[in-house]
């Protein structure tokens, strides 16, 4: 929200607001018994929802004033990042560790690589195309809705994880404000 507010000034209502917010006080409910804290794994958390805040208003901003249309956007995308991703494979030498892969040729992991390379695409079409039609702010609460599948799909086929009633009532409260979002929005408030 800070982000699109500094791009495009985009402003919005108390009910959004106070959604957002309890999505946030979710968060730090459900994190507060971290014993565990890692400052190089916060900063990485921080770092990554910080530059996806920016790369998805960027995306609503360009699409919005450009005319272009997601498959356009997407092209754009490759384009201006694909060099810079090339060089930075080389540099840290994944390249390279990638043409010694001593499957790489192997039709299994060939076809593997396909169906990975055409999910990927896919994923992309669906953030451009929802970032273009909405907003940043909604394409993010979308991660949030599918962030509450994923956690329940892994609490109840792989387990593992210990029951935290704080941890749970913090995961609740996000996605509350997550359901409370979408609800506003629907409405037009």
């Amino acid at each position: 929200m800070i982000v699109e507010y500094l791009l495009v000034r985009q402003n919005y209502t108390r009910p959004i607001l106070g959604s957002v917010t309890l999505i946030v006080f979710g968060a730090f409910i459900a994190g507060s018994r971290d014993l565990s804290f890692d400052s190089y794994g916060y900063l990485v958390v921080f770092l990554s929802n910080f530059t996806t805040a920016i790369y998805l208003a960027t995306i609503a901003r360009i699409g919005k004033s450009s005319g272009l249309n997601s498959f356009g956007l997407m092209w754009c995308n490759r384009i201006l990042c694909g060099p810079v991703l090339l060089l930075w494979t080389i540099f840290r030498g994944d390249l390279e560790m990638t043409m010694n892969f001593p499957y790489l040729l192997s039709p299994g992991f060939l076809v593997v690589l396909l169906f990975s390379c055409i999910l990927a695409f896919f994923l992309n079409y669906g953030i451009f195309l929802n970032t273009t039609l909405n907003s940043a702010l909604t394409q993010t609460i979308c991660g949030n809705l599918k962030d509450l599948f994923t956690i329940t799909l892994g609490w109840v086929f792989f387990g593992g994880l210990p029951f935290d009633l704080l941890n749970v009532i913090g995961q609740l409260l996000g996605f509350i404000g997550s359901g409370l979002y979408a609800y506003y929005k629907l409405i037009g408030k």
